[in-house]
């Protein structure tokens, strides 16, 4: 359930002076019915919502899947860094949207973004161990060793063990290309994990999260709507 004036402004109808305003001229009916009160309690799931005679389409939550580009803070708002949320229209931040956990400024990759509290939650809790995979570029020639470090958990610079990582090879050399996939989320982890080895992560990119991979179509800064069968995924992934 949630407020008439809260559903109308959120949705572009103006502030929220302006929102009860409109409602006490009359100019809203729900489920039939003309609601004069701004604080009244709406099922969105039950109930249809006119505004002057046209019935809004109202969605509870959003679900985004963005390509993060590099320079961007995972954040809703800041005072000095562009955002992610920032790169998306107004039709889309009406909604109050947030990234599901974060990835660094110089980062890029899969990022979801949504309003859904408990659906993030069930991504970032701790027990669930969601995985996550990473390519990146590393300073220094990654060898077999690596490997069974990263799958035993290798111990950071704050004396925590990470849990076992997949650690996949794909060009070796003074500079490697590397595949990652780690099933918790520590700070800065997979350049502390590399550093715990005595090498530099200098490119970092997510590729999939949960069983879900980020759609390669999107360039970095592009984002769409997530379908139900990427939703699918990630719920049963939990």
């Amino acid at each position: 359930m949630q407020r008439i004036d809260k559903i109308l402004a959120n949705r572009g109808f103006g502030t929220r002076k302006e929102v009860k305003a409109l409602i006490k001229d009359g100019a809203v009916e729900i489920a039939g019915k003309v609601v004069r009160d701004p604080g009244f309690l709406v099922d969105t799931e039950q109930q249809k919502i006119a505004v002057n005679g046209e019935v809004l389409a109202y969605r509870e939550h959003i679900y985004i899947l963005m390509n993060k580009p590099q320079g961007v803070v995972s954040a809703t708002e800041d005072r000095k860094e562009r955002t992610v949320v920032s790169l998306l229209p107004e039709n889309y931040r009406i909604y109050e949207p947030f990234p599901v956990g974060r990835l660094d400024k110089d980062t890029e990759g899969m990022l979801i973004l949504t309003n859904d509290g408990q659906f993030s939650h069930q991504l970032l809790a701790p027990k669930k161990h969601v995985p996550k995979t990473y390519l990146a570029r590393i300073e220094g020639r990654v060898t077999e060793k690596d490997i069974e470090a990263f799958k035993a958990g290798v111990v950071l610079d704050d004396g925590y063990k990470t849990l076992p990582a997949k650690l996949i090879i794909l060009e070796q050399g003074r500079l490697s290309l590397i595949e990652i996939t780690i099933c918790e989320g520590k700070f800065h982890q997979v350049k502390r994990m590399f550093q715990a080895v005595g090498k530099e992560v200098i490119y970092l990119k997510r590729i999939a999260m949960g069983g879900l991979a980020l759609d390669d179509r999107l360039s970095p800064g592009e984002f769409r709507e997530m379908s139900e069968e990427e939703l699918e995924i990630l719920h049963k992934d939990n």
